[in-house]
């Protein structure tokens, strides 16, 4: 289950380029136009990267794939290289694929995994800066925000020290998302070739 929370979120940054941020000035300001810029997306198509740095591992792990979002709570994250799995959300239901084996289950079976989905959703939505399960810094340099989080609830401390959202400043984009575990393990997943309001077919989304 733990492999599964950590594909559930919508990549990153070295902690030498944390230097590079400073806090936002006006944080209400910058989350207003986030909440709005978010408002006007009903889907989203793209690319990702993710690599995983493992502390028993010496080298990285690195897995490219799909990602589809579309209004309401509907999301499909597929992974194609350099082995297929598939994540489909469906409102309240969770359809896993593992090679041939698929799993299917219900979005609130366990409150960490609520949690783990609301802040998946958040991110899409333009509400990340309200999940109540963590604490943000809205912090900034020439081109980015980043929402740095830390979690405050059971659930999420027991899979994150930190969770950090890269938001770019000229359409509000999440660009990256880094999550580090409480072993201190680090994935990180870029996005890239955003397509905006296009028509995502329901067969994307099913979790039959």
């Amino acid at each position: 289950m733990r492999k599964l929370f950590f594909i559930l979120l919508l990549a990153g940054i070295s902690g030498a380029g944390w230097a590079q941020y400073k806090p936002v000035s006006n944080a209400p300001a910058v989350k207003a136009q986030f909440a709005a810029a978010a408002q006007k997306i009903n889907s989203i198509a793209s690319d990702f990267i993710q690599v995983k740095n493992l502390s028993m591992l010496s080298e990285k792990v690195t897995s490219k794939g799909k990602f589809y979002f579309r209004k309401n709570n509907l999301l499909r994250m597929e992974y194609v290289t350099p082995y297929r799995y598939l994540m489909v959300i469906n409102g309240t239901k969770v359809s896993i694929k593992d090679g041939q084996k698929t799993n299917r289950m219900s979005a609130g079976s366990s409150k960490m995994f609520q949690q783990a989905n609301q802040l998946m959703m958040d991110c899409a939505k333009g509400t990340v800066f309200d999940n109540p399960s963590f604490s943000v810094k809205l912090l900034e340099n020439g081109n980015t925000y980043l929402a740095d989080m830390t979690p405050v609830t059971k659930e999420m401390k027991t899979l994150f020290r930190s969770v950090k959202v890269i938001l770019q400043k000229t359409d509000f984009l999440v660009s990256q998302v880094q999550m580090v575990d409480n072993r201190g393990d680090q994935t990180i997943i870029t996005y890239s070739g955003q397509q905006l309001n296009t028509n995502l077919p329901d067969a994307l989304f099913t979790t039959r």
